[in-house]
This record gives C-alpha cells, structure tokens and sequence, in this order.
C-alpha cells in the first residue's frame, strides 16, 4: 500500500491562539489532533515525536532528510544590550519531551540572523554540510558540529548563494554590480575554493534567482535589475543564464517575445526547463539543456510554470492579478491538454508528491478573506476543500517521488470528498457568460482587433518604450498630444517633424537640465537680435567698471546706462512738482534728431544729395582674432589689475595669504614685460 500524502497548515483560530494542523490527504482527508508550540509528528503512524520549547516562532523548515529542525524568532535583545541568537537548529530526537525550560541538548547550534529573507541554512543532500552568508563570505559547517567554522568561501560583496542538491557538493554565489564591474555567478566545488569551476559575468543584475536541477549538473540564474532604464516596465529588466556545473557550456536563454520573464523552473530529469515570459499574453517554451526551444504553448495569461513530482505533466497557470486558471498538459502524450481548473484568488499551488493532485490556498496577509485549502484531481475536478477564518501557510509534507508509483493517474478517478461536494453544491453557475461590457452603440458587432488579446487573434503588444499613458501602439483612438496650457496650437500637418523630435527630445531632459537649455536658447536668440540691429556687444563690456574702454562710443555708453537705470525703476531727477510736465531739452533732442523730410517742388519730390559716407567706426573686440602679441599684452594688464586689488585689500587691513604676496611681488617683472613688447602707460 502507498504511502498517504499529506500536508500541513498554520492557521489562527482567532487573533489571539494559532494552530498548526496535520491532514492525512487522499483518501483519507482526516486531520490529525492539534498541536501547539513547535511540535514535531510521526504522520505515518500519528504520534508526537518531540516537542520544542520554542515560543514566538515565524518560520521553520526541515533539513533535507529530515534529521534537523530550523526556526527563527524575531530578533531581539536581552537586558545587557545584545543581540539574542535567534537562529535555532534543533535535532530530531525520537521520543524525547523537553521540559519547560530549554533542552542543551535538543538545541545543535545557535546564530544570529537579522533578516528574515534567506534566514535558513542550506544542506548539502546528505547533510554533512550546512552554509550561511555573512559578510563577504560563505561559512560552512559541519552537521556534528555547529559551534565551529569548517570552512570558509571567501568572495567580495557576495550577496546570495545556493548549494546544489546533487551529489556533487557545489555552490553557486551571486556577486551584484558594483563599480561598473559587471555581476557575477561563480560556481565551487566543496571544499576546493581556490579557483571557480565555472562562471558567469553580466550586466543589469542587481538580484538574481539561483535555480539548481535536481541533479546538480545545471544552474538557471534569473538576473533582475531594480530599474528598467529603457522605459519599458515598472518591475526593472529581467535576463536568463544557463551554466554547466563542470563549465563546459554557459549561455544566455533568447526568448522570442518582449517582455518580462514571470517564471522558470526544472523538469525533474534535469534535461529540460520552462520559461513563461513576455507582455500578457504571455508564451510558455520547453528548453532543452543547452537552451533550444523544443515546444511552446498556446499564448495566454500565464505567470507560473511547475513540473509534476515525475515530469509527466506540466501545469501552467496565472495567479496573483490574473484570472487564476490553471492548464494542465500531459508531456507524455505529445503535449495534449488534460484540462482547465478554475483557482480564483490562490496564493499557494503545489503539486502532491504522488503527481496526481494539485493543492491551491488563498493565505493571509495578501487576502484576509476567503481563506482556505482545496485539492483538486489532474482530472480537473474538486477532491477537497476546508474554508479556514486565517491561514497563514500551507504546505504538503515531502515525500521521495520513487515513494509514490505514478501508474495510470487518470484512471480510476477518486471520488470526492463531501466537503468538496458541499462546496460544489453552493457555487452558482451562470446561466450565460457574462463577457466584456458594451456600450449600447457597439453591441451586436464584430470587436475591434484593438480590444482583443493576442492569444484571441488581436494585435500583438508592443512597448515604446515610454511609461505614459495614451502614447502606446495599441492604444484606442488617437495618441494624446503633448500641450502647454497657454501655448499656441501647431497646425495639424505634417510639417512639425522638427518640432516634434525636440519635444521628444525635450521629454527625455531633466528638469534642471531642461530649464537650462531654455536660458541657453533665450540667450542666443537676444544676441541675434542685437547683432541685426548693430547694438551686439564686444568683449570689452567684460572689463571692470572701474576701468571703462575709452573706445567705447556714446551710444552704447548712454543704452548701457539706460538699461541700468530701468532696472533700478528709473527715478526721475526732477523736483517732484515737474515730474509730471514734459521736459524741454528731451522735447529739442527729439525734435533735432527726426528725419528731415524729401522735399517737393511743383508736386515732384526732390532727390536729395548724396552725403559722403560715414567713417568706419567698427570697434575691434580685444577678445577676437589679434597678434599674439595684442593677446599676451591683454594678459599682463589682467595681471596688474589683480595686484592693484591686492594692494587695495592690504591697505584696507586685509590679511592675504602667501601665494597673494608672491603675487604682489611680480609688480616690477610684469612692468618690465610690458616695456620690453612696446607697451606705454
């Protein structure tokens, strides 16, 4: 007779007491008798095999054959300030009872561990080897002996690790970007850590997901990177690696659709994998073990991928915001689809370990209400269900597949369970499908590619790369245009090519960056407009004003003054009571400077006679094109204005520093120069 699977579940009664339940599955679905604090069963034969006096207990697991126990607590401190080791390991003893107090000799190994994520030790398969990260490192230990170091990995900045669950004893680290060196997976052999046996580089991974096929002779590492700097997703780049444990063969995994990778996994013989990847609806590929598709599923929206015990059947679903179906596929039989289950709102899917029934639970805290454990047949139909008022975790208890004989899954089908019938009995079923709403004008004809998915032969979905929304190919109606409330509308032709391609340009600026380049326009635009007038100015505007060119000629000495008075609010000099009369001397200026009007004679206009031109007048810039000679003078003169400062600062009291003495000190050499290139005060 078979060995009965079974699993077990954390719930809380209420907010105050929890329970932690152990169901015997098909065909029995009895559950066991409730434990409290940690309590470890013989499920087989039904009785207590020890109970730990651990209390406040959030996360536990099994050492791969079962011989150890692991929990972790909050971390916390005790009355001197330090930390408590919260990180347990306990031995499985066969009929031992701690007391009240804690038993030295359950506990194997004590450590602290602040962070829940990646709070468990890792075993080698037959358990003589345990590891933990710290800081720049990997210890290992012996499972004899957990108070002492056997061994240490060291690695800069390694952030993640996982040991293989082959026979082989290898580790494979996760090294993230840092310092624009690329991230790196270097795979060891315990204990050999002189020198990696294989190893990966890449780019865009700031974690990664280290996935070992059962054997141990192949590495799937999902990268993800924090940010996607193309504009494309909110949920950053994800990439996909394939490495040999012996270094033979490493590649990237190309997938022929766009989008992010939702989920991978290994078949249990090693020799194959699936990927379910790109925008919704998503594809679904077989990979072989040097990464060549092999078969692909029809498109659907689908985000998780998971191989029955055996590897005979796959079973494809979406959770999480979707619809919640799952497909099930029967690879032995030429990929035939076996059936579609409708799992709405589960959290949990896991295949038992005869690779016959699926387990799915909707678990707190994601969703708090409707919360329970249903087992469902390949078949397709409901074997069990138990509504529960706060489940927190549910799991089936491992078993070897080599435990279970798989023979025909699919015949004889079980009967169900009554709490599956009574559940049955009051879900609804609707008498007509209900479908996507429509508007009364849109009824009664055919849908529009754009409202339909791929999958339903609609066009495929294509990102531009931008995050806004309205700007999408396959967005409905017209694309939204980029306004500025206030501006002037362009003409809708298709002229503005320019115009748009600086707005896109515009768009990828920052705002500090965009302002700026507004300034730098503006600027340049005013100095056309001086330059057309004849008002441009020269670099001589640059010198100090205590130092005015006596070049410079009365005209733009008086604009260069008005300019400064208007932006001082322009005071009138005049005593008050004329201020609001028209001043004479301005009335005569204005008079003398109109142009004198063409003269006629008889009715036919005069030309008048042609004056001489004017002088050239043009100002040449000292900044321009000029002798090196004319450059090196402008120099020295810049030098000498700055000691006449320093002598100023001196005389005022100021203390200088010694490099502005030194500088003091050249006075004389400098006036020497200038003598010597012809130069006369």
């Amino acid at each position: 007779m078979a060995v009965p699977t079974q699993f077990a579940s954390w719930t809380y009664i209420d907010r105050t007491s929890k329970d932690i339940g152990v169901v015997n599955a098909a065909p029995i679905y009895q559950g066991l008798p409730g434990l409290e604090r940690v309590t470890i069963v013989d499920v087989s034969a039904g009785h207590i095999v020890t109970t730990l006096p651990a209390q406040n207990v959030f996360e536990l697991g099994f050492s791969p054959l079962g011989s150890f126990l692991i929990t972790w607590q909050r971390p916390s401190k005790d009355e001197n300030g330090d930390a408590i080791k919260n990180l347990k390991v306990w031995s499985v003893l066969e009929g031992h009872q701690a007391g009240p107090e804690e038993d030295e000799h359950s506990v194997a190994g004590r450590f602290v561990q602040k962070s829940q994520t990646g709070w468990n030790l890792q075993y080698t398969y037959d358990e003589r080897y345990c590891a933990r990260v710290v800081s720049n490192e990997v210890q290992f230990y012996r499972s004899e002996d957990l108070g002492t170091v056997w061994n240490k990995l060291h690695v800069d900045g390694v952030s993640d690790f996982a040991i293989s669950p082959g026979k082989n004893h290898s580790i494979a680290v996760f090294v993230p970007e840092r310092k624009g060196q690329p991230a790196a997976v270097k795979v060891y052999n315990v204990p050999e850590f002189a020198s990696p046996v294989s190893q990966k580089n890449f780019y865009k991974g700031d974690k990664v997901q280290l996935k070992w096929n059962s054997e141990g002779t192949g590495l799937i590492v999902l990268a993800q990177t924090e940010v996607d700097k193309s504009g494309k997703s909110y949920y950053g780049e994800t990439t996909l690696y394939l490495l040999s444990v012996n270094g033979e063969f490493d590649s990237r995994i190309e997938l022929d659709k766009d989008g992010p990778i939702h989920d991978v996994s290994w078949s249990p013989n090693s020799i194959e994998f699936g990927v379910v990847y790109g925008y919704m609806p998503a594809k679904s590929t077989i990979f072989n073990a040097r990464a060549k598709p092999t078969h692909s599923f029809p498109l659907g929206p689908r985000n998780t991928i998971s191989f029955s015990p055996h590897g005979r059947f796959v079973l494809l679903a979406g959770f999480g915001n979707l619809a919640g179906q799952m497909d099930v596929y029967d690879l032995e039989k030429n990929y035939t689809k076996i059936c579609t289950v409708e799992a709405s709102n589960a959290s949990v899917c896991e295949w038992s370990p005869d690779g016959k029934h699926i387990l799915t639970a909707t678990t707190s805290p994601r969703l708090r209400v409707d919360n329970g454990v249903r087992i469902w047949h390949i078949s397709g139909g409901l074997m069990y269900n138990e509504d529960l008022q706060e489940l927190y975790h549910v799991t089936w208890r491992p078993q070897n597949a080599t435990m279970q004989r798989l023979e025909d899954p699919l015949h004889p089908i079980p009967n169900p369970h009554a709490s599956a019938l009574a559940y049955l009995g009051t879900v609804k079923t609707p008498s007509k499908p209900a479908g996507a709403y429509r508007p009364p004008g849109a009824r009664g004809q055919v849908t529009p590619l754009a409202f339909k998915r791929e999958d339903e032969g609609g066009a495929a979905y294509v990102s531009n790369g931008s995050l806004s929304l309205g700007l999408g190919t396959n967005g409905f109606g017209k694309p939204r245009k980029r306004e500025v409330p206030g501006a002037e509308l362009l003409p809708e032709d298709g002229n503005n090519n320019t115009a748009a391609a600086g707005a896109d340009v515009d768009e990828q600026l920052s705002k500090a960056a965009l302002k700026n380049k507004k300034k730098r326009e503006a600027k340049k635009a005013k100095d056309v407009a001086e330059r057309a007038t004849g008002l441009a100015p020269t670099p001589d505007d640059s010198l100090p004003a205590s130092n005015p060119s006596p070049s410079r000629s009365p005209e733009r000495k008086d604009r260069r003054g008005h300019e400064r008075n208007r932006s001082r609010g322009h005071v009138d000099p005049r005593p008050s009571s004329k201020q609001g009369q028209r001043d004479p001397r301005r009335s005569r200026e204005q008079h003398l400077n109109k142009p004198t009007p063409t003269p006629k004679i008889n009715g036919v206009t005069q030309q008048q006679p042609v004056s001489e031109p004017l002088p050239d007048l043009t100002v040449t810039s000292p900044g321009g094109a000029g002798t090196p000679q004319d450059k090196k003078i402008r120099a020295l003169l810049k030098k000498l204005r700055a000691i006449d400062e320093l002598k100023m600062r001196r005389a005022a009291g100021e203390k200088l520093e010694g490099t502005q003495i030194k500088k003091m000190d050249t006075e004389e050499d400098v006036r020497k120069e200038l003598e010597g290139l012809g130069w006369i005060e």
